[in-house]
């Protein structure tokens, strides 16, 4: 079995230097000595031969379980040396196989009902709301943030999201919203006081939902505030504009149809979609087995290529894509970096098993978005051509307005743009 593995490892480790330690204490060093040296041992045997033979579930739980010890380094360094590596191919055929069973499969992973949504949701979201305010910016944005500038706070960050969903939005005085998976609200609470709307916001997670009734509750304007515990197939008001963010991830592939059928029907004539999502920049595929199994059962990250369809046969229009690259891997840097000053907090509320899953989680996350082709989209859609300015200036003149609105005094005069390291 050591053969194999370091057989495995001289074909995926080009770069860097990997030293591992086999389950036998027999260690090898991998790769061309570049860049910070990396050290790993296996604890057990079979969770060396279950790592071998399908590593995408199985180092996550030998990391979670103490099987797999980083003996220099962290899990995040480990973590992206292997996956900035270029295999070409390189990955086992039982790895291949595999993929390929997932692929097929991932239907019947995604049956995502009413009752299983709200399940999967409780899995995730219903943990702690004091796990969540030890790495979340002060307004508990648990989605993308928008780096205007690569010198951004997370809480900077975070606040340029909403100014650039709001002005992609742009609801008038009074207008109807729906927020489709509120979180904690604070999209919402933003959209009522910068545009006086009355926002109805919709979750399936009861601490979510209780959080965003307290910050309600003292708002300036608690009659614009509408949180509900309700799946968005239930919803039957009509609304100005709909907002999801961070929330179509969970639909499930099987349900693309009816969630932007259901989004139609809710939408008055001059109604204004923004879908915000994670998204994969190539063909479609499966979700990562771990992540499945463990943070987000049911989830899926869709292409484009799935997406788009649904939306054109619901009888919408696309009216504005926009990519976001690189802007959530810095968000799960700010993240991860949060939790790990805060960790002993994470071992009190829960244990040392558990932060570790949230240590591998955010690191290999953040990764996936810089070197496995996952970025976010944000698509804006309607019902008519006609329902959006014909160019894009109508953007960055809103965020501008915005700025003076809702800003900081740092943000009212935000420097150049300039590109994220």
């Amino acid at each position: 079995m050591d053969a194999l593995v370091f057989r495995t490892l001289r074909r995926l480790v080009k770069t860097g230097s990997l030293t591992i330690t086999t389950a036998n204490g027999v260690a090898r060093t991998f790769g061309d000595g570049a860049g910070l040296a990396v050290k790993v041992r296996f604890r057990t045997a079979t969770a060396q031969r279950r790592v071998l033979l399908d590593p995408e579930l199985r180092l996550g739980e030998a990391f979670v379980d103490g099987d797999l010890i980083i003996e220099q380094g962290t899990i995040t360094q480990f973590l992206e040396l292997l996956l900035s590596q270029n295999h070409n191919g390189a990955a086992p055929i039982t790895t291949k196989m595999l993929a390929g069973l997932r692929f097929v499969l991932r239907r019947l992973a995604q049956k995502n009902g009413r009752r299983r949504s709200r399940r999967n949701v409780a899995h995730h979201y219903d943990l702690s709301g004091k796990l969540y305010e030890l790495f979340l910016d002060e307004d508990m944005q648990y989605s993308c943030a928008y780096f205007e500038r690569a010198d951004m706070s997370l809480d900077e960050a975070q606040q340029a999201k909403k100014r650039h969903i709001a002005a992609k939005l742009l609801p008038n005085r009074n207008a109807r919203v729906l927020d489709i998976g509120c979180g904690w609200g604070g999209l919402a609470l933003y959209l009522a006081e910068a545009f006086d709307a009355h926002v109805t916001g919709i979750t399936l997670s009861a601490e979510q939902l209780e959080f965003a009734r307290a910050r309600a509750a003292s708002a300036a304007d608690p009659g614009r505030l509408d949180f509900r515990s309700q799946d968005y197939r239930d919803v039957g008001e009509r609304f100005d504009r709909i907002v999801s963010v961070g929330m179509f991830e969970h639909v499930g592939v099987n349900h693309y149809d009816a969630f932007f059928r259901k989004c139609r029907d809710l939408l008055d004539d001059e109604g204004v979609l923004l879908l915000h999502s994670i998204g994969r920049s190539d063909e479609p595929g499966f979700t990562n087995p771990w992540i499945a199994k463990y943070i987000f059962p049911g989830g899926c990250i869709p292409s484009l290529s799935e997406v788009l369809p649904a939306i054109e046969r619901a009888g919408l229009v696309i009216t504005d894509i926009e990519i976001l690259r690189l802007h959530y891997a810095e968000t799960l840097r700010h993240w991860r970096e949060r939790f790990l000053a805060r960790r002993a907090e994470a071992v009190e509320l829960f244990d040392e098993r558990f932060a570790r899953l949230w240590e591998y989680y955010l690191g290999v996350s953040e990764l996936a978005f810089r070197y496995q082709g996952m970025m976010v989209f944000q698509i804006q859609i309607a019902r008519k051509q006609d329902a959006v300015p014909l160019t894009r200036g109508y953007i960055e003149r809103e965020e501008r307005r915005l700025r003076g609105v809702s800003g900081t005094t740092q943000e009212c005069e935000a420097p150049p743009a300039r590109p994220l390291a």
